[in-house]
């Protein structure tokens, strides 16, 4: 009886250990503007990554207007990731279609990326979307980010292209807000969603 009761703590502790590393957390910091803080994106996405099955922290630096240059500028982003306190680093500026957002996302991603990756972190890029007024600048956007993610060896959620694919199957443009820029409640959703499947094939666990 003493044995059968040993036995039968013994399985209770392992399956506390097994559960706590299948609840282990993922520090996420976000970095970027209005089109991250807009709707709380980061608490949405660790929302979605619960229903995935992910179980992560968020952290969010953004400020209006801001792009990656303006962040790496203040000096207050590389103290962050200087605690090796993240998992993944998730950057974000503006639609960068045009030849100086580029040079911007692949540039100073190249900063992110060392530091990054002398703090045991990995990088990724939010890739967003234009405003309805520069809608034509769409593939440019889309195009830009790939390129830099590629060059800089970094993750991407390629939010802006499932918005587009969205757009044109749909001819509804309900993932806008008000502005036709900033993301609606809809779109804000749709953005963590593909952050969160994304992730999920990041970290399987």
């Amino acid at each position: 009886m003493k044995r059968f009761k040993f036995i039968l703590i013994l399985l209770v502790i392992l399956s506390c250990r097994y559960s706590y590393s299948q609840e282990s957390e993922l520090s996420i910091l976000f970095v970027g503007n209005s089109l991250t803080y807009t709707n709380a994106l980061p608490k949405l996405v660790e929302k979605a990554t619960k229903k995935q099955g992910l179980n992560i922290q968020t952290e969010m630096i953004a400020k209006p207007d801001y792009a990656l240059i303006d962040h790496w500028n203040d000096g207050i982003v590389q103290k962050l990731i200087s605690g090796e306190n993240f998992d993944l680093v998730i950057i974000q500026q503006g639609p960068s279609s045009q030849d100086f957002g580029k040079e911007i996302l692949i540039e100073y991603g190249k900063k992110f990326k060392k530091l990054c990756k002398e703090n045991s972190a990995e990088l990724a890029y939010f890739m967003v979307w234009p405003s309805r007024q520069y809608y034509h600048t769409f593939d440019g956007v889309i195009e830009n980010h790939r390129e830099a993610a590629k060059i800089n060896n970094a993750l991407l959620f390629p939010v802006g292209e499932v918005w587009k694919k969205h757009f044109e199957a749909t001819n509804n443009f309900d993932y806008y807000g008000p502005d036709q820029f900033h993301p609606s409640e809809k779109g804000s959703q749709a953005a963590a969603e593909i952050i969160a499947q994304e992730l999920k094939k990041w970290n399987p666990n």
